[in-house]
């Protein structure tokens, strides 16, 4: 796995590799079932059942890091935060920031685009229950570690959906950017900043799940400011 993320020369390679990937055990053969016995409102629909792979141009400023697809969104679609809740909530916003072309991400070929924006998520396929474990979160590793090597000349800020994503942020220092990790790790919270030198600036914000958008812990208006200030900080206008 560490060498075919290596391999890749760009992120189109990477992108095909990750789609082929059938490294943990545990998360294919639930993405394979949830694909194969599916949602009921989606029964006619052929399910991606693979691992997502990010999305984005390659010369983005700014990324945003997830913990995984969703097992009826990404796992579904093949693309990232499509086809769910969450994913409404986030595109959104990224609308109204003027990061996306189009309010809605429903379906891969419905015509989104991003602006100066990449996403991509810490473990790339759905896990059961949304938790991945610590061993799938390391050996989905060097994926993440190879996006962001792509990525690297233009990123300037880094946005992590949740504790598990700003916590997948350290390894990245040190595998990409050849830098240790702070000690102790800043704490992860809505709207946490940590900064160093000459590498991207990390900014936090609560996931846009339905548990935390549905009971206002997340709203609009934080969504709003938290990408207001990622773009201030990449020098977007």
């Amino acid at each position: 796995m560490v060498a075919r993320a290596a391999r890749a020369a760009d992120l189109a390679d990477l992108d095909g590799a990750v789609s082929d990937c059938f490294a943990c055990p545990r998360l294919v053969a639930w993405r394979e079932e949830v694909a194969r016995v599916k949602r009921a409102a989606f029964r006619d629909q052929d399910y991606w059942g693979r691992p997502v792979p990010g999305l984005g141009p390659p010369d983005a400023r700014i990324a945003i890091l997830g913990l995984a697809p969703a097992a009826h969104g990404g796992n579904r679609t093949g693309r990232i935060f499509t086809g769910d809740r969450s994913g409404d909530v986030l595109f959104a916003a990224l609308h109204r920031a003027g990061l996306a072309n189009q309010p809605t991400s429903v379906a891969s070929d419905d015509g989104l685009t991003l602006r100066e924006t990449r996403i991509f998520a810490a473990v790339r396929c759905a896990p059961p229950d949304n938790k991945p474990t610590p061993a799938e979160r390391d050996t989905c590793a060097p994926w993440l570690h190879r996006e962001v090597e792509l990525i690297r000349p233009t990123l300037r800020v880094v946005v992590a959906l949740g504790a598990f994503a700003w916590a997948a942020w350290w390894p990245v220092l040190r595998q990409v950017y050849g830098q240790r990790p702070p000690t102790p790790r800043p704490a992860f919270g809505h709207g946490a900043h940590w900064s160093g030198e000459s590498v991207p600036d990390l900014l936090g914000c609560y996931h846009v799940s339905q548990q935390n958008t549905f009971t206002g812990r997340l709203t609009p208006a934080m969504l709003d400011d938290v990408f207001t200030r990622a773009k201030d900080l990449a020098g977007v206008d």
